[in-house]
């Protein structure tokens, strides 16, 4: 019975809970970079190992249960595979695991386009803040394969991800385009997503403003694009954080893992862009937010247990 009811419940979960692992994953990244390694493997640990019981999953839901499959994937909650897959790369390419993180953009690049086409073809208008995922998963590519560019010596991958990130760009305008501006007042959760797609976007710029492949005017181009979409992702991250305190929604959604997420990209774009653009109060800015991001975590878990808690059998 105890077996069948986990399994029944791991079954339930729907495509969103992608983002329960990006959230470990870039607050585990943001912990690397201010030397708090002991947490930052923690969290790791845990983005790893839901990480392979989702994919775990999406594989059989992809062989054994098409219909349904075919039905999550025209939503955006499914790039959450892409993203999370990228983020996961991400970190395990700033410890030092190049090959398996070569493999995880591999698999996030062989995902992308289909899962990709199969939203854009769905889109609407008034969406969700998950509408924003079509930006944050393309820019997840590009943030990952810039990573690897320099340790694998693959320029390819720079050029590569300069070309994700002009996409990413373009998505998320298409995305504000449709977005439903009431999601900041009402939304479940999804709706700070608006907000964290800037700051992967940021972060992306911000690595490619590193890079040794870009000089004189693009490099001083993209720098500039890496302090707008900061900028604009920092007031993004104070309107949906009054709109919170204004309507607080302190009900536990699967959806929260899309806030936690925002809140470690923020943290995390500023800290990474501090050294490249040359504004170092960005590093204490990130630190603080970082915190922050840590705290909404350890609350969204709890919340989760609690939620689980409650929960009956055959519910």
């Amino acid at each position: 019975m105890g077996i069948s009811v986990r399994a029944r419940w791991w079954a339930e979960l729907p495509p969103s809970a992608g983002a329960a692992v990006m959230a470990a994953g870039i607050i585990s990244a943001g912990l690397h970079l201010i030397g708090r390694d002991g947490l930052s493997i923690a969290a790791l640990v845990f983005a790893a190992a839901l990480w392979l019981v989702l994919a775990a999953d999406f594989t059989a839901r992809l062989l054994g249960d098409r219909r349904r499959f075919r039905a999550e994937a025209d939503t955006p909650a499914a790039l959450t595979a892409v993203a999370a897959t990228a983020v996961l790369g991400n970190r395990l390419s700033l410890l030092g695991w190049q090959a398996v993180a070569l493999g995880l953009l591999a698999l996030a690049a062989a995902l992308w386009p289909g899962l990709l086409v199969a939203v854009l073809r769905h889109w609407g208008y008034r969406m969700p803040g998950a509408a924003f995922l079509v930006c944050v998963a393309t820019q997840g590519l590009a943030v990952l394969a810039t990573t690897l560019a320099a340790p694998t010596g693959q320029d390819w991958l720079g050029r590569a991800a300069l070309a994700a990130f002009c996409l990413g760009v373009l998505l998320y305008a298409e995305a504000l385009v449709r977005f439903d501006f009431r999601q900041v007042v009402s939304g479940a959760g999804d709706h700070w997503v608006a907000g964290g797609a800037l700051s992967i976007t940021a972060l992306a710029a911000s690595g490619l403003t590193a890079s040794p492949l870009w000089t004189g005017w693009v490099h001083a181009g993209l720098r500039t694009v890496t302090l707008a979409a900061l900028g604009l992702s920092l007031a993004w991250y104070a309107v949906l954080l009054a709109a919170e305190a204004l309507r607080p929604r302190p009900r536990y959604d699967i959806r929260r893992w899309s806030s936690v997420f925002p809140l470690g990209m923020t943290a995390t774009a500023c800290l990474a862009a501090a050294a490249p653009t040359g504004v170092e109060w960005l590093r204490p800015l990130g630190t603080v937010l970082l915190w922050v991001a840590v705290a909404a975590w350890v609350l969204t878990f709890a919340a989760l247990l609690v939620e689980r808690g409650g929960a009956r059998p055959g519910r």
